[in-house]
């Protein structure tokens, strides 16, 4: 029999190169990766078109697109990104806000969507550990660092009782808190202002890293911002294709942990530009430990399932949904 043709959208990721260069292969299938501009062409790719057998896709991208008809693509316990997100919150030096609990009654920009990935997640944990809900704020949608409107290939949802807006037209999300206009923005992407040195805009947390270290030592969640899916039909042509896909992200994902451990560390990591990163390595490892890398639901469970809480109670999903009803089902004991 011949093997399955599959067009699959991922980025390039140290775990995913194996993927990219072929060393590992999806069995069964004639697989072409492709990684476009930047990772929402891949999910827009995906939804508007319709345009990949296998793609990544954000999480709340994901559960917004299960809400429209005929939903095209079914997730597997597959987790190309996660990133800790305490950091992804800025402020503007003079809006007056210190700490957390100051966010209450302020103007924040969000990056792209209400409840983009990188902003379900830190509005949950406001939530869950400083009581600072998204109905206590105003918020702004639009580009950081250019003009864009709201995504439009995902329905623009937001709860009736949280005051949202869009950027007025040809403003960035950047401009206005180095301006002012705004108090605060949560973004998934480091707006150009701290990339520039500014002294307008500084992260919420002076020190990040330690606040998202404590967080993952006391909660042990280390956030999960993508999923992979894949088209429905051919799981239903192709009995077994879920296991193969997972099969071989786990392969490459290995192929990358081993790179690490065996000729990175005997090579003292020469190959990257960045001084002590076997230290850096083995401290990331001491505390987030080898499940924190894996995919599948058992080391996942728990993250998912806070995610898919934030989801609800952040009004962008109609109901609660469950890991049971997202995830292929032949998949769930993973």
């Amino acid at each position: 029999m011949a093997d399955i043709p599959l067009r699959v959208g991922v980025s390039k990721y140290d775990h995913t190169r194996a993927l990219f260069d072929g060393s590992v292969r999806i069995e069964g299938a004639e697989a072409t990766f492709e990684s476009l501009g930047i990772v929402s062409e891949i999910f827009e790719e995906t939804i508007r078109n319709r345009g990949f057998d296998v793609a990544e896709l954000g999480l709340t991208f994901y559960l917004r697109s299960l809400e429209m008809p005929d939903p095209e693509y079914l997730a597997i316990p597959v987790f190309p990104n996660r990133h800790f997100r305490h950091s992804a919150i800025y402020v503007n030096a003079s809006s007056g806000i210190e700490k957390p609990e100051d966010l209450v009654g302020k103007t924040i920009g969000e990056f792209a969507t209400y409840g983009h990935d990188a902003g379900v997640w830190p509005k949950g944990i406001l939530a869950d550990d400083f009581g600072v809900t998204p109905d206590q704020s105003r918020w702004v949608v639009g580009g950081t660092n250019w003009y864009q409107q709201p995504f439009d290939f995902i329905p623009f949802r937001y709860p009736s009782n949280v005051d949202v807006t869009t950027t007025p037209e040809g403003e960035t999300l950047d401009a206005m808190l180095v301006a002012g206009e705004i108090d605060a923005l949560i973004t998934a992407i480091v707006p150009q202002s701290v990339l520039a040195g500014s002294p307008q805009v500084r992260p919420l947390f002076a020190d990040a890293e330690a606040v998202e270290r404590e967080y993952f030592a006391r909660t042990g969640i280390y956030p999960i911002m993508h999923t992979v899916v894949i088209r429905r039909s051919l799981l239903a042509e192709h009995p077994g294709l879920e296991h193969a896909v997972y099969k071989a992200f786990c392969e490459s994902r290995d192929a990358a942990m081993n790179y690490y451990d065996s000729y990175g560390r005997m090579a003292q990591q020469s190959d990257f530009m960045i001084p002590w990163l076997d230290q850096l390595w083995e401290r990331n490892r001491a505390l987030l430990g080898e499940s924190a890398w894996q995919h599948g639901l058992a080391a996942n469970r728990k993250t998912i399932d806070a995610f898919l809480r934030y989801s609800y109670e952040q009004g962008l999903s109609e109901a609660r949904p469950t890991c049971e009803q997202i995830f292929a089902s032949s998949l769930l004991d993973t």
